[in-house]
């Protein structure tokens, strides 16, 4: 019966990714960018729900490894030439080495004190990135020429190679993520997130599972942070910036924390509502804010957190 259940989560999650590659050629030009964009941010958003919805980490520093992969991927290719599949592989292991050390030091702490620090943390990457302005052009940035955002001979400004790209990045995230939660490493992380003293007393280094997963997530901010540097052609500042920290868990409470889908609905919902309400209202933010608190009186636990519990009790 377990493995049946199993079964059905992977032929779901195979699902939704087989819907994204046929949708790609229904959606009219202008939605077509705005998906591309979304799954690049989705991406970013299923590694935070492992640090955040898993394991029960609140960071409020995930812009610092977002920007960590934004900048290792555009500053090795303006400053040295470096081609863009060995910049998308910087800005993932930049990201990673980052996380790593912020997570030796930022585990140290718990609770409120962990929201903190990791704050501080992308407080110091943001500001330094603004005293290097020489390097790093602060909040003007640079643009990566549209002649190096190549793969082999993938053009990754084209908007379908770009589609294709930005999804592909999200299914290899998507599916480590589902492998991940279905894992015993999986299970741990989720018995740390609700008892962690019993899990200590039942001999799970916790320091060491914590630190695990906060650089897997690192890593896959890391991934969308590099690809969105790819994709769009732009390094910046704005990249390390609080909103970057905000915006991942805006769109994991929308979607459902503790759900491997929910990063994705979270982030179209929010994409859709931003787009919709600035179209209509002069206060979209405001607009967008009274919509949120509403989504999330109706569901606590985000859309498919909701759904779970009403209707689909297997979904993992």
């Amino acid at each position: 019966m377990n493995g049946r259940l199993l079964d059905r989560a992977l032929l779901l999650h195979l699902g939704v990714i087989a819907g994204l590659i046929v949708l790609q050629y229904w959606l009219p030009a202008y939605h077509h960018g705005i998906v591309a964009r979304v799954l690049v941010l989705a991406s970013f958003a299923l590694g935070y729900n492992i640090l955040f919805g898993y394991t029960g980490l609140l960071s409020l520093g995930h812009a610092l490894f977002f920007g960590a992969g934004v900048y290792g991927a555009g500053m090795v290719m303006r400053e040295f030439g470096w081609p863009a599949s060995a910049a998308l592989v910087s800005g993932i292991l930049s990201a990673a080495l980052v996380s790593l050390v912020v997570g030796f030091l930022a585990l140290r702490t718990v609770g409120v004190a962990f929201m903190i620090v990791t704050l501080m943390f992308a407080q110091t990457g943001y500001l330094t990135s603004l005293l290097f302005n020489r390097y790093t052009r602060g909040d003007e940035g640079f643009v990566i020429p549209q002649a190096a955002r190549a793969i082999g001979p993938f053009d990754l400004s084209d908007s379908t190679t770009r589609y294709f790209a930005a999804l592909l990045l999200f299914a290899i995230c998507l599916l480590i993520k589902l492998a991940l939660v279905r894992s015993s490493t999986g299970r741990v992380l989720v018995s740390i997130r609700e008892n962690e003293e019993r899990s200590r007393m039942l001999g799970y280094n916790i320091f060491r599972y914590k630190l695990l997963a906060l650089v897997i997530s690192g890593a896959f901010a890391g991934a969308a942070g590099a690809m969105y540097a790819l994709l769009f052609g732009y390094v910046g500042a704005t990249f390390v910036s609080i909103q970057y920290s905000i915006f991942p868990l805006l769109w994991v409470l929308l979607g459902g924390a503790g759900t491997v889908l929910g990063p994705l609905v979270g982030t179209l919902l929010m994409f859709y509502l931003v787009d919709l309400t600035s179209g209509i209202a002069a206060a979209s933010l405001l607009a967008v804010g009274v919509v949120l608190v509403i989504l999330i009186l109706w569901f606590p636990k985000g859309v498919l957190g909701a759904v779970r519990e009403r209707a689909l009790p297997w979904l993992p």
